[in-house]
Parts: structure tokens; C-alpha cells; sequence
């Protein structure tokens, strides 16, 4: 099966905002700053944003504090075209494991990630649709180790779900990712080196003492 270029329809959405001249509200679920860095510097030149920070995959709520800290910051920090507003949810692991139960010895980037791509997209889907966004997206999708084809699969089906206009991406293209190591840099953002669930930091760990060797 051929992929599908996302960017390109991302592209045409853009294009006609431009056209058209509005600026239509975007819910923009973030799971950490580094990687909203760019996506938000890009999408607000087109979108009012509100950032969705819901991340029950984080392994213990000091670390998820820590990282919606730098969340609030870089969204303080950034100059941008449009508003961007930020909304955060109550830390809640047992979304997540409940999620995850049956799938813990998934390796990352299986089915274990996209049941918990699904549980994140799904709350923003659900309080786009109650609150009258426009579109909802993620910033999933910039990261290397992120299937942007699963992500916008689960998108699109939760659009058709919920009646709220999903709005494709993939934003490590066009060197996106790079831009945003750039930003974290420039920021001094936090950046982890674990995705954020209890099973990708035992991955790492176990990866990084195997390189000690």
C-alpha cells in the first residue's frame, strides 16, 4: 500500500484559509513542548490555537508536571501570528494502563502506542466536538519514532465519529523535527529521552545500558 503524503493535504487546507482569509480555531493536542514547538509556530500562521494537554501515558506526575510546565512556557514564549491558548486536563494513569492492559510487552511503535495514540486523540476529538473547534489535530506525527499513518487513520475515523474535521499532518516533513530541535534549543526546552509511558523508559534504559556495554 502506497503512503499517503499528508503535508500535501495539510498544504491545501492552508492554501484555501489563505484564499478564503479566515482563521479557523484549531484544538491542538500536544504531548510535550519540543515537539509543539514547531507545529505551533507553524500552524499559527493559518489557526487560533488552543493547546490540549492530555498526556495520562506519562510515567508519574512529577514528569508530567515538569513537562506541562515547559508546555505553558514555550507557549508564553513564542511570538505568533495568531492566539494560542492553553488547556490541561487532570493527570489520570489509569486512562492510560487501562488502555495499555494486554499490550504491555509491546515494543514501541506497536499496537501498544496506537491504542494509546487512539485514548489521546479520541479525548481531543470529543472536546472539539463539545466546544465547537473547527478542526482538532496532534503533534504526534513529528516524531521520527511516531506512525503518521496511524495517527491520521485514527484522526480520520474519529472525525467521522464525532463530526469534527480532522486536520492531517505530518510534521517531520520539510525538516520539521529539525526545526523543532532547533526551537527546544533556542528555548532551552526540556527534552526527555523517552516518549513518556513506563514501558518506552524500561525500553530506553535497557537500549542505553546495552550501548554501555
Amino acid at each position: 500500500m502506497n503512503k499517503v503524503n499528508y503535508q500535501i493535504m495539510l498544504d491545501k487546507i492552508t492554501q484555501k484559509i489563505e484564499r478564503e482569509d479566515i482563521t479557523p480555531s484549531l484544538l491542538l493536542h500536544s504531548c510535550c513542548a519540543p515537539c509543539s514547538s514547531y507545529t505551533i509556530e507553524y500552524l499559527s500562521k493559518y489557526f487560533s490555537i488552543t493547546v490540549l494537554y492530555y498526556n495520562p501515558n506519562i510515567s508519574e506526575q512529577k514528569e508530567y508536571e515538569k513537562r506541562k510546565a515547559e508546555q505553558i512556557r514555550l507557549i508564553n514564549s513564542l511570538e505568533t501570528k495568531n492566539k494560542v491558548s492553553f488547556l490541561d486536563c487532570e493527570y489520570n494513569s489509569a486512562d492510560f494502563f487501562k488502555t495499555a492492559k494486554g499490550y504491555e510487552k509491546c515494543r514501541e511503535g506497536g499496537e501498544r502506542c496506537f491504542r494509546c495514540y487512539r485514548l489521546r486523540l479520541e479525548k481531543s476529538a470529543c472536546f472539539a466536538k463539545e466546544n465547537g473547534f473547527d478542526y482538532f489535530c496532534t503533534t504526534l506525527s513529528i516524531s521520527p519514532l511516531k506512525n503518521a499513518q496511524k495517527i491520521n487513520e485514527i484522526g480520520y475515523e474519529l472525525e467521522e465519529k464525532y463530526g469534527v474535521l480532522w486536520l492531517p499532518s505530518d510534521f517531520k516533513k520539510r525538516e520539521g523535527y529539525k526545526r523543532s530541535i532547533e526551537l527546544s534549543k533556542e528555548f532551552n526546552l526540556y527534552r526527555q529521552n523517552y516518549c513518556g509511558c513506563i514501558y518506552s523508559k524500561a525500553e530506553r534504559e535497557l537500549t542505553e545500558e546495552k550501548n554501555d556495554e
